[in-house]
This record gives C-alpha cells, structure tokens and sequence, in this order.
C-alpha cells in the first residue's frame, strides 16, 4: 500500500501559530525517515485552527531539512492566485529539490466572504478555473508566450476533486485526488477511469483517497481521538471559522451539552467519512477503500489533538507500506 501524508498545520488549543508551523516541519522530516512516498501541505488564510496560509512557502523550508520524499501542495487554491506566479513558485521549488514536487490545484475560494473580498476574487464563473489550469500548465510545460523562469523541467500537476476538479483531470489527462463523499459514492471516480484520456505526462489514470485517519488499541479509542477536529468541523458552520483543534475531555464536555441537532449531524457527518479503528481495522478499510475507488494511494491526514498520537498513527500507517 502506498501512502502519503497531508498536513494543515493544525493549531491546538493555546499553542500558538509558529509552534505549529515548526511541527510542521518536524513531521515532514520524521515523515522521510518514517518511508512515507509524499509529504503535501494545505492553502486556507486567515482560518484560525490553520498556521499555514503559503503552501510553497512551507515546502521550501520543508526541502530544506529533506532530501528525498516528495513535497506537494495540497493544494494551491488556484482562484487565489495569478496563474504565473503559480508556475513561478512551483518550478523555483522543482530547481531547489529537483524531482520532489508535486504540484496540486485544487479550485476553492476563501473560506469566508472577508477572505474572498481580501484575496480579490469573491466568485468563479463556469469555464474560469479550467481556463486557469490550463494556464498554469501552458507556463509550466514552457507552451506560454514568455519563458517563466526558472526554466526547468515542469513538476507533475494533480487535480483536487474539487470545482469541478475530477472531470477536468479526466479530460487533461492528470491524476486526481479524491476524498469525502466521493470515496464512499464510486460512481465519480468510474466516470473518471471512463473518460480518462491519456497524456505524454499520465498514460493511465492515477486516484490518490484523501481520507482522515486515527489509529489506537481499540476502536472507541480511535473514534475519540478524531473528535476534536469532528467539533471543529460541525462549529465552523455555526461560527464562520475553522478553530484550533480542543482538548478531547473539552469537546466532550461540549458534545454533552444543549447542542443542535444540526450539529451533532455535522460531527457524525465528518466521522462517517473518517477511518478509525485498531490496527487491523485501519489496515483492512484503507484496502477497501483503494480497491472500491481504483485507487493506488492514500493521503492520509491526521488530526488529532495529542501529537503524541499523531505520532503513533503515523507510525503504523508507514509500515503499511511494508506489509
């Protein structure tokens, strides 16, 4: 089994930002030493339970302490940004770590109307963010009018399954990168298998599952484990924010209290979508998981608020990949 890791810079409760950018890196170091294939960081401004606004950014100091796992953005919400400065950053970071880059574009805009006003792009009219990502590919396969520079080969590119994102990638001809509803409904992901046509980069279709996951000595252990980001997951919907993952007892002193039922469906929501369980379960529901999607990869995130089990799930989940 192939898996890879997805890492948000998750703050916890009175931890501050710059702490958990340094985890960050941490992690992706351990991570290499660990054999995991890929270490990708995430794009969300101005969230308040997330430190890293700058995915480039961070991989560049990720690379810095690496030397061989590949390092991706998952991903550059493309809405965001000029198309050429996305070529830009991601080629400069292809010269620094040469054949480590994964490049993925996912669709999305800010997660608040403050945000999309600061970013300078409040909508996304039909057929703008394929125009975009096919810009984005025209500069980094040097087909533009100008040469970005630097001029080096061009890191692959994957579509999030997002926007629109897993029939344009089908239609490009680029791997994808699937989660959420869409790995427990098939029905996308065999339209994309279907209308996959092939390019000089990706000759067959390629799913990454996007998928959060905990892992302990029994299964109600690793459900609790996953409950802080359940609650912060239900609250951003109630308080327009996404906030630093709680400590466990707190939020299930909150979950025990006078709260909607609309959001005690949003935290069941998020926790059918996750994996948790032992060992074994883990194990046996991530190979169903590829072998119901067609998938060939795991993208593991795992949010949970004691980083000591962070650890221990990321532990087991690289030995995967030797069993």
């Amino acid at each position: 089994m192939r898996v890879s890791l997805l890492d948000r810079s998750r703050t916890r409760s009175g931890e501050s930002d710059d702490e958990a950018i340094a985890t960050t890196v941490d992690r992706a170091v351990r991570a290499e030493q660990l054999g995991f294939n890929r270490f990708w960081t995430a794009e969300h401004h101005a969230v308040p339970g997330i430190a890293s606004a700058a995915p480039t950014l961070l991989l560049a100091a990720i690379g810095a302490r690496t030397r061989s796992i590949r390092l991706g953005t998952g991903g550059i919400m493309l809405p965001n940004h000029s198309p050429l400065v996305v070529a830009e950053q991601a080629l400069l970071l292809e010269a620094l770590y040469p054949g480590r880059i994964d490049v993925g574009l996912g669709g999305s805009l800010g997660f608040t109307a403050a945000v999309r006003r600061a970013l300078g792009r409040t909508t996304l009219h039909d057929g703008d963010y394929a125009a975009e990502v096919e810009k984005v590919r025209e500069y980094l396969d040097g087909r533009a009018e100008l040469t970005v520079r630097p001029n080096v080969g061009p890191p692959p590119v994957f579509m999030l399954a997002i926007q629109g994102g897993l029939p344009l990638a089908a239609e490009l001809g680029l791997p994808v990168v699937i989660g959420g509803p869409l790995f427990r409904d098939t029905t996308a992901t065999d339209s994309y298998f279907r209308n996959f046509r092939p390019s000089v980069t990706m000759p067959a279709p390629y799913v990454m599952v996007s998928v959060d996951v905990a892992v302990a000595e029994t299964e109600a252990r690793a459900r609790d484990l996953l409950l802080p980001e359940a609650w912060a997951y239900a609250d951003s919907r109630d308080v327009g924010e996404f906030r630093a993952l709680q400590p466990l007892e707190d939020v299930r002193r909150l979950l025990g209290g006078a709260i909607s039922p609309k959001k005690t469906g949003a935290v069941n929501d998020w926790m059918t979508g996750a994996v948790a369980g032992t060992p074994d379960q883990v194990a046996h529901t991530l190979a169903n998981i590829l072998q119901r999607t067609g998938g060939s990869e795991i993208l593991a995130s795992v949010s949970i608020y004691d980083r000591h089990d962070v650890t221990s799930t990321d532990e087991f989940l690289a030995s995967l990949q030797n069993s």
